[in-house]
């Protein structure tokens, strides 16, 4: 009888399949040998075996086939799930877009809120669910959170997390609307920018920025220069020449001309403000006849003490002899005061408006406050002031702390000020000057101070300065700006427009 076993078929390349299954074919199915009937062929265990494995390695290739058809249509849907949650977000930007004030997806109610999500088609392929917490006192920004999900499978979602806020006017460390200049010793630490022309001989560690292409600098006679330009030796050549790189001076560069900054957004809010505080703030009229105004002092448990300014420091006539060519020109220090309310807490809005002549030292923690000097109707011999003789400090620096000084005239540095003075503030002069007015040798050891630290930012309508070319004033300056205020800026103050920028953006899941 002849006998086939499949056992024994070779491959063209000559290798068994005894070979690649890796079966001693001998010892494993010696005498095992299956014969039926009186046919030519005999069919053996050996093919029941192979059929066995054949069935395995389909059954297992079909189950890889699943297992990968259902991992591509997983990653389909999570990326489709992704999609739907980023136009959650993109959907409540643009609602802010057009009522940057509701919080509450237009509802009136608390939410969450949940939103069906539909392809080109109109075909419903998920859903996106919105919750929105609002900005804290005294901040734009708003967080949103987009929880998307896919209309096959529910279980599948994914989430992301924005911050968003307006933008304030405080993005730059320094604005100026008239021609500045920073003396040597000066640090800058933020965006530097000016509507006039620049002489910075100090050290930006940021731009530098002009609206100016040239302009005759104050300080000296001759040709234009440069609108933003250095006198650090070597001294910049005049125009036409190429501007030189001057990273001595400006690290990150200069640049001009630039668009002008509209200055007006720092000084149309002062009525607006008086308003707040007379409605849900403090609010301080005119002081008495023969008085100079109030002092604040802040204090560390949200309170502060008010008084009445009742006389300042005077000096001797050869020191006031300055005041011919500087417009209210004083000492701006106090020398007797008189308590009016101890322990006053800080108003719910933040506001704080005085209709006189302010000074403001002392210290906050988690607070935030506007506080603002001024007089209506505006005219400019009844124009006030805010002056900063000792230190006025933050606790926290990550944002929780805010303090904005609006001074409807000059904000000041007095003749009698901390040797090492520090100001944590976003300081306005709305019509005026942020400085320290000329003091000279006859004025007595107040003349020249030490160094002044501003953490914040300031807006100078006039010329800014702490220093004199003489060597008087604060030797040196140094101007931080804080990020914080760009979107989280202390109550009313002015904002850029109404278009919410994303600040931070997280994928939580």
């Amino acid at each position: 009888m002849k006998k086939f076993s499949i056992f024994n078929f070779q491959f063209s390349n000559n290798v068994s399949i005894l070979k690649i299954l890796k079966l001693d074919y001998w010892k494993l199915f010696r005498n095992w040998k299956l014969e039926i009937g009186n046919s030519d062929g005999a069919l053996t265990i050996q093919v029941l075996l192979v059929g066995f494995i054949a069935i395995i390695l389909a059954a297992g290739f079909v189950m890889w086939t699943d297992a990968y058809v259902r991992g591509v249509t997983r990653s389909r849907d999570n990326s489709q799930a992704f999609t739907i949650a980023e136009a959650g977000i993109e959907y409540y930007r643009w609602h802010l877009a057009h009522d940057p004030d509701d919080f509450q997806d237009g509802t009136g109610e608390e939410g969450p809120y949940v939103h069906a999500y539909y392809d080109k088609s109109g075909n419903l392929i998920g859903e996106f669910e919105l919750a929105i917490t609002p900005p804290a006192n005294g901040t734009s920004i708003v967080t949103v959170q987009s929880n998307g999900r896919v209309a096959g499978d529910p279980s599948i979602e994914k989430i992301i997390r924005v911050r968003m806020g307006l933008p304030s006017l405080a993005r730059y460390s320094v604005v100026a609307n008239s021609d500045i200049r920073f003396g040597p010793g000066t640090q800058v630490y933020g965006q530097l920018h000016s509507n006039g022309g620049i002489r910075f001989d100090g050290v930006a560690y940021n731009v530098v920025t002009s609206a100016k292409t040239t302009y005759n600098d104050p300080d000296h006679s001759g040709v234009p220069e440069f609108g933003v330009h250095t006198h650090v030796s070597p001294t910049d050549p005049l125009p036409p020449e190429n501007v030189p790189v001057r990273d001595d001076v400006f690290t990150v560069g200069r640049e001009f001309p630039v668009p002008a900054v509209d200055f007006n957004g720092f000084t149309q809010d002062m009525a607006t403000i008086k308003t707040q505080a007379q409605a849900n703030g403090f609010y301080l009229g005119s002081g008495a006849m023969n008085t100079y105004g109030y002092e604040i002092v802040l204090k560390t448990n949200d309170t502060f003490d008010v008084y009445q300014v009742d006389s300042l420091v005077s000096v001797s006539q050869s020191c006031g002899s300055a005041q011919g060519w500087q417009g209210k020109w004083g000492t701006w220090s106090i020398q007797s005061r008189t308590l009016l309310s101890p322990n006053v807490p800080f108003p719910a809005n933040g506001i704080i408006f005085v209709e006189d002549d302010l000074w403001i030292s002392g210290q906050i923690n988690t607070a935030r406050l506007t506080i603002a000097a001024g007089r209506f109707p505006f005219q400019q011999n009844t124009n006030k002031s805010i002056t900063v003789n000792n230190n006025l400090l933050y606790t926290n620096y990550d944002g929780q702390d805010a303090i904005a000084l609006i001074a409807q005239e000059n904000f000041n540095i007095g003749l009698v000020s901390a040797d090492s003075l520090r100001i944590d503030a976003a300081v306005v002069a709305q019509v005026g000057r942020v400085g320290r007015f000329y003091y000279r040798s006859t004025c007595g050891t107040g003349y020249i101070r030490s160094s002044v630290t501003l953490y914040g930012m300031l807006a100078s309508n006039q010329r800014y300065g702490f220093a004199y070319t003489d060597g008087t004033g604060y030797q040196t300056r140094v101007l931080v700006y804080d990020a914080n205020l760009l979107y989280g800026p202390p109550p009313s103050f002015p904002l850029t427009g109404a278009q919410y920028d994303i600040i931070s953006w997280d994928e939580v899941k």
